[in-house]
C-alpha cells in the first residue's frame, strides 16, 4: 500500500502528509470528494490543520485521490479502527505493555502474546503502529490484568524487541 501512496504523491510532500494523516486517523473520501471518519463528515479545514498544510491541498490531495483508480480504492475503503483504550486503561483496571521494535519484527506478536498467555491473563486488545508512518514503532497490548514487571526481562528476549514499558 505504501508503495503505491509514495509513487503517487512523491512529488508533492505536503499532499504525502494528507494522505498519510488520514490513513493514520483512519479517514476516508467518498465519491463527492467529503472526507468521513466512518459515518461523521470531516471538514476541510480540520484535516488541513491536523496535517499541518494548507487547506488548498487537502483539495487537491482529493482531486487526485478520485482521478486515480488504485488511490481511490485504498481512500474510499478505509474504516477507522476503533477507541485504542492505552490513555484510559487505568480507569478501567487494564494492564498497558508498549513494546518498541526495529527492523526485525516479524513474529513479535505471537512470541508477546504467548508470553502473556503463559502467565495467566488475557489480551483485550493490540495495536502496532505502522512501520512505515513511525520512526520507533511500538506494539501496545492491552490486558484484561496488570501484567507483572518481572515479565520486561522476559519481553526484551523475544528478537527484534527494542525496549518494553508496562504500566
Amino acid at each position: 500500500m505504501w508503495e503505491e501512496i509514495d509513487t503517487k504523491f512523491k512529488k508533492y510532500p505536503a499532499r504525502m502528509a494528507v494522505a498519510q494523516k488520514m490513513i493514520e486517523l483512519g479517514l476516508k473520501v467518498d465519491k463527492n470528494k467529503k472526507i468521513y471518519c466512518d459515518n461523521l463528515k470531516i471538514s476541510d479545514a480540520a484535516l488541513a490543520k491536523a496535517a499541518k498544510v494548507d487547506r488548498r491541498v487537502i483539495k487537491s490531495t482529493i482531486e487526485t485521490i478520485i482521478k486515480d483508480k488504485e488511490l481511490s480504492n485504498i481512500f474510499e475503503n478505509i474504516t477507522p479502527a476503533g477507541t485504542l483504550l492505552k490513555n484510559i486503561a487505568k480507569n478501567l483496571g487494564l494492564g498497558v505493555i508498549e513494546i518498541e521494535v526495529g527492523d526485525d519484527n516479524e513474529g513479535i506478536l505471537a512470541a508477546a502474546s504467548a508470553l502473556i498467555s503463559s502467565k495467566n491473563i488475557s489480551i483485550r486488545q493490540a495495536y502496532a503502529s505502522d512501520t512505515e508512518l513511525d520512526d520507533n514503532p511500538v506494539l501496545t497490548i492491552i490486558t484484561e490484568d496488570f501484567v507483572p514487571g518481572d515479565l520486561i526481562s522476559e519481553f526484551l528476549k523475544i528478537p527484534g524487541v527494542i525496549r518494553v514499558s508496562i504500566y
